[in-house]
């Protein structure tokens, strides 16, 4: 069953060896656990619903059960952790909502407007921007859970589009495409657990992008329910009749409408696949490595390098003493030693393709010093590819928290925008408290590269404390990104908590423009309040 209160399904834990509490504790100094609300005392905690006796009976499908309220008032970032930890929560939809069609999210929609009720849509709840929380409202709020739009409703293997439900799950829509031998091919780490009309709302970024596109190559249209209307957008393989209607669905997070259709470029599934781990000694030559496979179009599905910090983590946290110190020895005889950096990548295709993609990888691999380990450490990394975000609730146990962060920079500002994130994380605590950061490189383009960084500090004293020590470590991050040539986000999306930083990155125009879309499509601000651009940019109510 789903945890309440944390991250998948409860009967899946990831242990934190011994070697890794003692690295950890190394870094950080003694943590200490705090205590965790009861999903009974959290759900007595759930006030009665605002919406009259009348309203509740509008649908059979609107829910105001207050443990459905609670499992849908948070996401998943920090802040929705502490918060559902401590039984802290300010706000609580006041019912929640399972269409099952376009008809129910168009009822929907024109009862909200009648009403005057906000409404949230809800993919999986896999949020890490606050996205989907209530905020303080005098108005009564809704959450849109979309998971019984769930099916593969047409697939044209000529074109190779597929229709889905925008409540598909990310398993449901492999299943349901590999029965006819095809594939999405797109895998973010909250694949098990969030939607397809989530990925397209939020513009995700799927593990394997490098072959198969992130969401918005592969989002060819559908259907975006709105206040003013249904926007249809028809699939073409491209078009030159005015701006693409598919970007402002794309990344619109549920604030110009509810998406409820998806069109999507399958591919059939490949022949072959398999992934490998190569050490490089130090993070120049592992980056320039990325850069030449990217420019140079050599057919890999995915690419993510560690640096020699989170490298080593990866290694404590491996547990295998043994086997991590033999493999230490062997790779420091071949010359990757204390600067080490570990490479992941992935071979997609055919038998004929991957060979001419292994022909390719050899010369480059001598020019920058790689040093394979053979294909046990790939395989591992595949069986445990969507567990790694398991690993929050050991370290939680421990009294440790984990939050990361995401941004996107050219080549050439690489090493200047990762060196100064981690230092904004690594100092901005007072002096006495750790915290311990490190970053991969996780998607190449010719252009540049996304950094997702990683930090880990122990708990304060409270729940409130901690709040508080993520709040200065978030500003303190997102500020350097903005600042020096960064995007606020490569692939979880602005939310609410990136919403003050988007101004710099868009610009005044850009911001009138997001104004004026939320302006046409939902007069009354009634969708998603604040998420993505707040209310009162959107000068909502105010007089010319």
């Amino acid at each position: 069953m789903r945890r309440w209160n944390g991250w998948g399904d409860d009967s899946i834990s990831m242990a934190l060896p011994h070697s890794a509490e003692m690295f950890l504790q190394q870094e950080l100094g003694t943590a200490k656990p705090l205590t965790d609300i009861s999903l009974v005392d959290a759900t007595a905690k759930v006030p009665a619903t605002r919406l009259t006796a009348l309203q509740q009976q509008q649908f059979t499908w609107l829910s105001i059960d207050k443990e459905q309220r609670l499992r849908h008032a948070k996401g998943q970032s920090l802040p929705d952790w502490l918060a559902m930890r401590s039984g802290d929560i300010d706000n609580f939809p006041d019912a929640v909502a399972f269409p099952e069609n376009r008809q129910d999210i168009q009822n929907l929609l024109q009862w909200s407007q009648q009403e005057n009720i906000e409404l949230i849509p809800y993919g999986g709840g896999t949020s890490v921007a606050g996205h989907i929380n209530p905020e303080k409202s005098e108005r009564c709020i809704v959450t849109v859970d979309m998971s019984r739009l769930n099916q593969l409703h047409h697939l044209d293997e000529q074109s190779q589009i597929a229709t889905f439900g925008a409540g598909t799950m990310g398993p449901m829509v492999e299943a349901q495409l590999r029965a006819k031998g095809y594939t999405l091919g797109h895998f973010p780490q909250s694949f098990e657990l969030s939607t397809i009309g989530g990925w397209v709302a939020s513009r995700s970024s799927g593990q394997q992008s490098l072959r198969y596109g992130r969401i918005e190559q592969l989002f060819a249209g559908g259907i975006m329910e709105t206040y003013a209307g249904a926007l249809e957008i028809p699939t073409f393989p491209a078009s030159a009749a005015g701006p693409d209607f598919r970007e402002i669905v794309l990344g619109s997070e549920g604030r110009f409408g509810i998406i409820s259709e998806v069109k999507v470029r399958v591919s059939k599934l490949p022949e072959k696949e398999q992934f490998a781990v190569v050490f490089f000694p130090n993070w120049q030559q592992a980056t320039h490595f990325c850069k030449d496979i990217a420019q140079q179009r050599i057919q890999l599905s995915m690419l993510r390098v560690s640096n020699s910090q989170e490298t080593q983590t990866q290694l404590k946290l491996a547990g295998h003493e043994n086997s991590i110190k033999w493999l230490e020895r062997y790779l420091s005889i071949r010359g990757a030693k204390q600067q080490k950096c570990m490479l992941t990548f992935g071979l997609t295709g055919s038998k004929t393709q991957i060979a001419a993609s292994k022909k390719q990888l050899k010369p480059l691999l001598k020019k920058y010093h790689g040093v394979s380990t053979g294909s046990l450490l790939g395989k591992r990394w595949n069986e445990n590819r969507f567990k790694f975000p398991y690993l929050r609730e050991a370290l939680w146990e421990k009294g440790v928290v984990v939050d990361t962060l995401e941004t996107a920079t050219d080549w050439q500002n690489v090493d200047n925008l990762m060196a100064k994130v981690e230092n904004s994380l690594a100092t901005g605590l007072p002096s006495n408290e750790k915290v311990h950061v490190f970053t991969h490189l996780s998607h190449v383009y010719g252009q540049g590269c996304s950094l997702y960084t990683t930090y880990l500090f122990c708990n304060g004293k409270d729940h409130q404390q901690t709040l508080n020590h993520w709040k200065i470590l978030k500003h303190a991050a997102s500020k350097v990104i903005v600042e020096n040539g960064g995007t606020i986000s490569h692939q979880h999306g602005v939310g609410k908590d990136h919403a003050p930083y988007l101004a710099v990155e868009k610009g005044q125009q850009g911001m009138k423009l997001l104004a004026g879309l939320c302006q046409h499509f939902d007069e009354k601000n009634l969708l998603n309040p604040n998420t993505l651009i707040s209310s009162d940019d959107c000068s909502y109510n105010k007089k010319p």
